[in-house]
């Protein structure tokens, strides 16, 4: 987005929203760090389908390349040329401060792999395939990256969680459920404008390509599936404020612990209605008010080619 874009669309694109209704009662500065990156990735996706759209697989390489090695070495690319490296740079350094080394290596390892599944879906958009509906599902766990917001929540309450309590069955399904509606009520909501754009990634375009479904048919699945995460999540819920409940040992680590889960719990909740109203608010998804349905107003559309 240059300058004057920036000006013009970012209030009402809503992004820094998305997050101040997720993690909410994080400290300030962990929550402008994550509203921050958040805005950062909405970028990076955009420029990432402007690449696609005119044609520039070069230019995307030398992205993907520069996002891998700010990851690793954030303090390295600050004043990297391509503000989209230097972004990232900034932001990981950031986050990077709040809590363990193991929890930025486990950042970054769930950040490199989405890195990778944006390149496959380069690859599928550039070529013209349309995954089937397991392949889709898998990818989209990967390129909205799921695991990504779900660590995000451990910085907000203000507590690294071990790998017994992240891989509780509860709380890991309720925090997959989250990010499930999630990307789903996006797909709901980005159909038109991916349908017009001619784009392969999408549930419901799954649905239609490789199911045989029409699209009134497959819009009617979408939404079937996002209300059985709500539902499935209220009853999973139940279970992981259970186990929250028992890791209150009497000491003062279980207390801790034990609060910390609850928080991210309350969090994992408020995801849903922070997503929905994002939806219905970002000037992102008016397409209808739009002058090219294909073709965001925000984005630099240049169609200039290998730089």
């Amino acid at each position: 987005m240059p300058a004057d874009k920036v000006e013009e669309h970012a209030d009402g694109l809503c992004y820094t929203d998305l997050m101040a209704g997720y993690y909410t009662g994080a400290p300030d500065e962990v929550l402008q760090a994550i509203a921050d990156y958040s805005a950062w990735f909405f970028v990076w996706d955009d420029r990432h389908d402007r690449d696609i759209v005119h044609g520039r697989p070069a230019a995307w390489r030398r992205l993907k390349d520069g996002l891998h090695s700010a990851l690793d070495s954030p303090a390295d690319h600050l004043g990297h040329e391509d503000p989209v490296v230097a972004g990232l740079a900034d932001s990981v350094q950031r986050l990077y401060a709040f809590l363990s080394g193991t929890w930025n290596a486990r950042f970054a390892r769930h950040f490199h792999a989405v890195i990778e599944a944006y390149d496959r879906e380069f690859h599928n958009r550039t070529e013209g395939i349309v995954p089937t509906v397991e392949e889709y599902l898998e990818l989209r766990r990967l390129t909205f990256a799921h695991w990504i917001w779900t660590d995000l929540l451990e910085p907000s309450a203000g507590c690294e969680l071990p790998d017994t309590v992240r891989k509780n069955p509860a709380y890991r399904r309720a925090a997959l459920l989250s990010q499930e509606f999630a990307a789903w009520y996006n797909d709901l909501c980005s159909l038109p404008k991916e349908i017009a754009g001619g784009e392969v990634h999408n549930l419901g375009i799954s649905l239609i390509t490789h199911e045989g479904l029409t699209l009134e048919e497959s819009i009617a699945e979408v939404r079937r599936r996002v209300e059985e995460c709500i539902s499935e999540f209220l009853e999973v819920e139940q279970a992981a404020l259970r186990f929250a409940d028992g890791l209150d040992d009497g000491t003062v680590r279980g207390k801790e612990m034990s609060a910390a889960v609850r928080v991210c719990l309350d969090n994992m909740r408020n995801w849903f209605s922070s997503v929905y109203w994002f939806h219905h608010e970002s000037g992102r998804y008016m397409v209808d008010s739009w002058d090219d349905r294909s073709t965001p107003p925000y984005v630099n559309n240049e169609a200039a080619g290998e730089k």
